[in-house]
């Protein structure tokens, strides 16, 4: 479908660009009924909402008239989250009314305040920015909103969630009332809905999100993978996909400095992305991602926001999103544009029901599946490598020269080893990493009992292998630990050994047999090395696993009664003496045989007595 008729000027905006069928919301912008309106959308992320408003305020700007009259007062005002999402904004709107003789200015925090300050004293059309540097220039009487037609809110949720309602609600108060108000959102939380109602007039509401699959051009995959192996699956994803562009989200600054400082040490084309960069180290960042110098980006939320990268073919969540209106913004960084991508969660077993709250809210389908392992990465190396455009390219006489010189100095298969050598030698090695086998349904529980005497067994008899040679151990030799993963986790001892080693400073010698319960897993140390694991457990700021010491062993839990395999936490019900009242719930009846309890003196009551 054709894009409907609009201003000439833009009509030939879109078509030296190359738009020729409009996505979903900008066919909804157009439509008779929307038009002169304030509207409130919801349409996800990347489906061209910048060329949406862009088309829509265009009849309140324009009118009939073809060319912007002389610049003086700002026109329109556009406001952004984040600086590269107001500049994202700046370069669209203007390539997009260029033909009409617009003249846009940005006004971005980290950017030279009094350059902007002469654009907007030479005038100016519309005016992009980000709300603290607007109030700024508002405060100091160097904007002037007095002529203000249209007020377009972009992000509007992540405004809110980053705290510019106090910002937003100056700027709009700032606006003549008879303005438009367009408040574009990827979610309509309630805090959107009532700043919609405050500030808009009949707003007609534009819902692409029902209207459509939502990501329909995102393939989203779940992998299980072991806590301790989440920097593992992030080289092997990466190795396996090979997209041109991949973005890599974790929580804080911390954890991107680590992984990007990770992936740059095993030979990855890395940047990172967080708010602790200038603006011009996140401008070279980027612009490395465009360039093709770099091909990852890790980054956090925050500084992620509003980045359009071309061919980010991939989406890794190091750090599961906190809700899921995150992991659908995390995500719709790829997908964009028709363009199809891949979103992968790396999921610790400890986190699996996380994962599975969050998909299910998100309402997107996922493929479970476990790791890509180094043999599949190296068979898709394979593959690439066969299929590699160098072997089809038109081929020069030079190149025709120096492959006779070759032919007469080594053998074929000598020059396609060193072809094979040179390939693998750009490229990371794949990391070996753990899968427990094909996914189990979440609620399956059938024979879940011989499972884990199978996996008990298995583990004894690897231990028995490693400590040949050595000293035969007796229970007085070892000390019981508690871990706070179990059967509920889906613990299992070829991911728990790792992880105990790691926390605790210890190899697999010492450690002695380990024990999974429900909730809660036991193993043992052995003695002499109990004081130094100990010491190193308490140090270690682990929020998923915590481990201390046991107080029972694995058949004796607190209470000295015979474990059953349950967790020792489990509540138990109330019994009669904590329920109190009176008999049979209050305080038991004495059980004295008469052989140990003395009969009292019988004693004439008092009403026995005759006057």
């Amino acid at each position: 479908m054709p894009f409907p008729k609009t201003n000439p000027s833009l009509e030939r905006a879109l078509a030296d660009r190359g738009y020729n069928d409009p996505t979903p919301v900008q066919a909804a912008v157009l439509q008779p009924d929307a038009l002169d309106r304030d509207l409130l959308v919801s349409a996800q992320t990347g489906s061209g909402k910048t060329v949406a408003y862009g088309l829509a305020m265009a009849s309140t700007l324009l009118g009939d008239a073809e060319r912007f009259d002389v610049p003086r007062e700002p026109m329109a005002l556009i406001i952004a989250p984040t600086r590269e999402l107001a500049l994202q904004v700046n370069r669209e709107l203007i390539w997009l009314y260029g033909p009409a003789g617009a003249r846009v200015v940005s006004c971005v925090g980290g950017m030279d305040v009094r350059r902007e300050q002469r654009a907007l004293a030479d005038g100016c059309h519309i005016v992009v920015g980000t709300p603290g540097r607007l109030r700024d220039h508002l405060e100091r009487g160097r904007l002037d909103t007095s002529k203000m037609r249209v007020v377009v809110l972009d992000e509007a949720d992540e405004m809110l969630d980053l705290g510019f309602r106090e910002d937003l609600e100056f700027i709009l108060d700032a606006t003549p009332e008879e303005r438009r108000t367009l408040l574009f959102s990827a979610t309509l939380p309630k805090n959107i809905v009532a700043l919609a109602r405050r500030y808009q007039r009949e707003a007609h509401r534009i819902d692409t999100l029902v209207q459509n699959q939502p990501h329909g051009d995102i393939d989203y995959r779940a992998l299980r993978i072991a806590p301790n192996e989440v920097e593992h699956a992030v080289v092997n994803v990466l190795r396996f996909y090979e997209s041109r562009g991949a973005m890599v989200f974790c929580h804080t600054r911390e954890a991107v400095r680590h992984l990007h400082a990770s992936l740059l040490e095993r030979g990855f084309l890395a940047v990172a992305l967080s708010g602790e960069l200038t603006q011009s180290e996140r401008s070279h960042a980027l612009q490395a991602l465009r360039d093709g110098r770099a091909r990852v980006c890790v980054a956090t939320d925050v500084a992620a926001r509003g980045i359009d990268l071309p061919d980010l073919g991939l989406v890794i969540h190091f750090d599961l999103p906190n809700d899921h209106e995150t992991l659908l913004h995390r995500s719709g960084r790829t997908g964009r544009a028709g363009r199809k991508g891949t979103c992968v969660l790396l999921v610790p077993y400890t986190r699996r029901r996380k994962a599975e709250r969050l998909v299910d809210m998100a309402g997107v389908d996922v493929t479970w599946a476990g790791p890509p392992s180094a043999d599949e990465i190296r068979l898709r190396d394979r593959e690439r490598l066969m299929q590699d455009p160098i072997f089809t390219e038109e081929t020069t006489e030079e190149d025709l020269v120096m492959a006779r010189a070759l032919l007469a100095e080594r053998s074929a298969e000598e020059i396609a080893n060193a072809l094979v050598r040179f390939n693998r030698s750009r490229l990371p090695a794949p990391e070996e990493m753990v899968d427990t086998g094909p996914d189990r349904e979440p609620r399956q529980r059938k024979d879940k009992r011989e499972r884990q005497d199978e996996r008990v067994r298995d583990f004894k008899d690897r231990s028995r292998d490693s400590s040949e040679g050595g000293f035969e151990r007796s229970s007085e030799d070892m000390v019981w630990f508690r871990m706070s993963v179990g059967r509920r986790n889906n613990a299992d001892p070829r991911w728990l050994l790792p992880i105990i080693c790691r926390l605790g400073h210890v190899t697999k010698k010492e450690i002695g047999s380990i024990k999974i319960f429900d909730r809660e897993t036991k193993f043992e140390i052995v003695k002499s090395h109990a004081p130094k694991f100990a010491s190193a457990v308490r140090k270690t700021n682990d929020e998923d696993i915590r481990i201390e010491p046991a107080d029972a062993g694995p058949g004796k839990p607190r209470d000295g009664k015979p474990h059953e395999g349950k967790s020792w936490d489990r509540p138990k019900s109330k019994g009669p003496k904590e329920r109190g009242g009176p008999p049979p719930y209050g305080k038991p009846k004495d059980t004295k045989g008469p052989k140990d309890q003395k009969r009292p003196k019988d004693k004439k009551r008092s009403s026995d007595k005759r006057p």
